[in-house]
């Protein structure tokens, strides 16, 4: 069994195809295997090792893909936002403690500057002319060479992947990923998608999150399948990458899907050619409605999941048919044990039992870095496992299928009355009107909490707050209906495309 990145790409075809991108011949996995080789030559001339810190800043694209992959195999890696300001990049390199700072020749932006404040030495990516999808070469700036302690390819339990948790609310804490989790992660996807080295992903999600890192390039890979690099999510080429590519899946948030719906009408012919076997959508709750809209647009099923940074992403899934997949469900546990736990107590509830949904198994986080408070309050022994809080609340019905009722800190407390923002998303998504929601808490005087909604309406379709208000009114208790509903022409995001509703009243200021 390979648990480390660099098993995953070895028993592979090498003459078979493993990366391609626009206008590139494609890199076979042959040529993949020896970019890993030659890769890690370079980084161990440079003094760099196992255990050590390489912080990736690259664009969207093959090289990123790439560049994860084979670096992952050798070293400790860190991809962080293309488009973080300096200030963010000097928070994150000094946090990692980076050793090395990876970025594309000729590029002199904020993560440059952060790294030489550091004195963290930079290592130039080059692509040579002509050279197949994702192949490059790595350069240190100053020429300087150095003996890594600990060279050579990475053990099952050496580091992979090291990333931040969001902070919407506190400071972000580093979640370490193993080898060893990242390959049980990649294992998990491929059978749950029934990969095999026939299909293709579209890769139309930002390399410095982890669904894309995982879902989408190294679970291809690691089945011997192959993944088409967009160069960043564009709903204007979205479908001359399908005509290009072929796909046979694309994995996305929900944003993404209904942006792709949105264009659909344009392109039919597009649409018609596509030969998709399925759809992915992850990292956020997808609406039912927009489920049903792909399937009967692109004819294949959608498979929702559900997955986290500490998990190594995928934690439960929707199965293929001819297995039921249930809209607004995020599937049956795909990996790992997934179970509900008392929340604040560390027991394990009864099945069908509400509460907070906890996860067991060897794609998950060995714990938070440095941070034993963090650590005490998200892993408890139970059974005899040891369990991991997600914060988010669920329930499992009588089939195993587990349903998301909303993240702990979501919850709308409105006076003591709960109010899960999901649930009210999906009423107002029913509304012919409604092309997207996010109900969120907004402050009030003397209930601590009231329920808001912002809309994004149909193009060509009006409705106004209070047309709104009163269909949400026919379908919902008085408590669950939003007592302000603000009509967007978009709803603000987060820098992987996800919406949030934290801290989303006082973005829009609004309060009851």
């Amino acid at each position: 069994m390979s648990d480390t990145v660099r098993d995953l790409l070895r028993p592979h075809d090498p003459d078979s195809l493993a990366i391609g991108a626009l206008d590139r011949p494609w890199l076979t996995f042959g040529g993949l295997n020896d970019l890993a080789d030659a890769t890690m030559a370079s980084l161990n001339a440079m003094g760099v090792g196992r255990g050590d810190r390489v912080a990736i800043v690259l664009p969207n694209g093959p090289e990123m893909a790439t560049a994860f992959i084979t670096l992952a195999g050798c070293c400790d890696t860190a991809p962080l936002n293309p488009s973080y300001k300096e200030d963010e990049y000097d928070f994150y390199m000094s946090d990692l403690g980076a050793k090395l700072l990876v970025v594309a020749e000729g590029d002199d932006g904020p993560a440059v500057s952060a790294a030489r404040r550091h004195g963290i030495r930079i290592a130039r990516l080059s692509v040579p002319e002509g050279a197949a999808a994702g192949v490059f070469t790595l350069a240190a700036e100053d020429g300087a060479g150095g003996t890594a302690a600990n060279p050579g390819p990475s053990g099952p339990d050496d580091g992979a992947l090291v990333l931040h948790t969001s902070g919407t609310t506190s400071r972000p804490k580093i979640v370490p990923l193993l080898n060893r989790n990242v390959a049980a992660s990649a294992r998990h996807i491929g059978a749950i998608l029934n990969l095999t080295p026939a299909d293709r992903c579209l890769n139309i999600m930002p390399l410095f999150h982890i669904h894309g890192l995982i879902a989408a390039v190294t679970t291809s890979l690691a089945q011997g399948a192959s993944v088409w690099c967009s160069p960043g999510f564009n709903a204007l080429q979205i479908f001359t990458w399908m005509d290009t590519a072929e796909p046979t899946w694309y994995t996305a948030v929900p944003t993404m899907h209904q942006a792709i719906l949105s264009r659909a009408p344009r392109n039919k012919e597009s649409v018609a050619r596509a030969k998709l076997r399925l759809i992915r959508s992850s990292s956020s709750s997808l609406p039912p409605q927009v489920m049903t809209a792909l399937e009967d647009t692109f004819g294949c099923p959608v498979i929702e999941s559900y997955g986290m940074t500490e998990a190594t992403h995928q934690m439960t899934s929707n199965p293929l048919p001819p297995a039921e997949h249930k809209a607004g469900s995020v599937g049956l546990p795909a990996g790992p044990a997934v179970r509900t736990a008392h929340e604040t107590e560390n027991e394990l509830l009864a099945p069908g039992a509400i509460g907070e949904v906890v996860i067991s198994g060897p794609n998950v986080t060995p714990g938070y870095e440095s941070n034993p408070a963090a650590n005490e309050k998200a892993f408890f022994e139970a059974e005899g496992q040891r369990w991991f809080r997600t914060g988010d609340q669920g329930q499992f019905d009588s089939d195993g299928y587990l349903r998301i009722t909303g993240r702990l800190k979501e919850i709308i407390n409105r006076g003591g009355e709960k109010i899960s923002p999901l649930e009210v998303d999906d009423v107002l998504m029913d509304h012919p009107a409604v092309q997207q929601v996010v109900t969120f808490g907004m402050p009030h005087p003397k209930l601590g909490e009231e329920v808001a909604a912002a809309v994004v309406l149909r193009e060509g379709q009006t409705a106004g707050e209070r047309d709104l208000r009163d269909f949400a009114a026919d379908r919902l208790a008085d408590f669950k209906v939003p007592r302000k509903v603000i009509i967007l022409d978009e709803i603000p995001k987060g820098a992987t495309g996800k919406l949030q509703r934290i801290g989303l009243a006082e973005k829009l200021g609004v309060s009851g």
